[in-house]
């Protein structure tokens, strides 16, 4: 079987919203799977995520946040204190860098308040576009859309959003979903390509867009099976 992502075509109007309607079935509540309680805990939490999984984030913060979960704790902390709890993460050295410096910046210019702008959290150090745009979406509720290798294999595999690099899937996505779904949709496809829609042997076989999907290779991994249940599904 060949699992590489093959050029398809774009998804319909109609299929786009039958995806989403489906994923919304499955999942009525999806959240991320980091442990937080405030947009600054999101904040770092997200900023710790990268190229690192979310278990391995919430095993630190499980003991970072306890005891220091504001912009003061963390920077009276410092940056070798901070390294104390977040060395068993990627790349932990440059990361505590960043966020004492973010921390000294949300103090000093916004009085230790997480923006709700991008302009404002992308000048922080170690927060990108994609660290923006989750903390705008799961902690204010904007409508942004989070490209992470998950989603853009998602987007590119299934027809969802085709593009070159994570930056046009992301404006693909936020122009072809329907307004009823954008703020979970990011929460939706980070689900479904980490436990379904998966890199080398994606689960066709229990998939529930499976027949709204453009992929042409996913009746090798079973599509036909879950294709059928729906129309049996729909038929009764």
């Amino acid at each position: 079987m060949s699992s590489a992502v093959k050029p398809v075509k774009n998804l319909t109007r109609k299929q786009v919203y039958t995806f989403f309607e489906r994923l919304r079935e499955q999942r009525p509540h999806p959240t991320t799977e980091l442990n937080f309680s405030s947009p600054f805990e999101l904040l770092v939490a997200v900023t710790l995520s990268a190229q690192a999984t979310d278990v391995s984030v919430n095993k630190a913060t499980d003991k970072l946040f306890p005891v220091a979960n504001t912009p003061e704790a963390i920077y009276a902390l410092g940056v070798d204190g901070l390294k104390d709890y977040i060395k068993t993460i990627g790349l932990y050295n440059s990361k505590a860098e960043n966020v004492i410096k973010a921390c000294k910046i949300l103090i000093e210019k916004h009085n230790s308040q997480v923006p709700e702008n991008r302009a404002d959290l992308e000048a922080l150090p170690g927060v990108g576009r994609k660290t923006a745009n989750v903390v705008l979406n799961t902690a204010f509720g904007q409508p942004t859309m989070a490209v992470d290798t998950h989603i853009f294999r998602v987007g590119n595999r299934t027809g969802l959003a085709v593009g070159k690099n994570v930056l046009e899937v992301e404006h693909r996505l936020v122009k072809v979903i329907p307004k009823e779904f954008i703020v979970d949709a990011h929460h939706w496809l980070i689900l479904h390509g980490r436990y379904c829609c998966i890199a080398r042997k994606p689960k066709c076989y229990e998939c529930v867009v499976a027949d709204v999907c453009n992929w042409p290779d996913r009746f090798e991994f079973g599509a036909a099976r879950q294709i059928a249940v729906k129309n049996i599904e729909a038929e009764s």
